[in-house]
């Protein structure tokens, strides 16, 4: 059986799924991970949607990704 690979403090998220209403996230995007504020729950991510603003989401909506330096200058960058 493999064995499922967790990523300690991702920086960078895919959403994949989650509540249809909203129109903050787009299914398949890569997000930003910010580090989770003192009250935080650690079953939420903290991620920059598509209103450019910090809110959390549950952890379950998203597959936290490694992504190479470059990659996050260049995402940063865009941002």
């Amino acid at each position: 059986m493999a064995m499922k690979k967790t990523i300690k403090n991702p920086t960078h998220a895919i959403y994949i799924s989650g509540d249809a209403q909203n129109v903050d996230l787009i299914v398949g995007k890569v997000y930003r991970v910010l580090k989770p504020r003192k009250n935080d729950l650690e079953s939420d991510l903290r991620v920059i949607d598509e209103s450019q603003d910090d809110y959390i989401y549950p952890e379950e909506w998203f597959v936290p990704i490694e992504v190479p330096y470059r990659v996050k200058r260049a995402l940063a960058s865009v941002a």
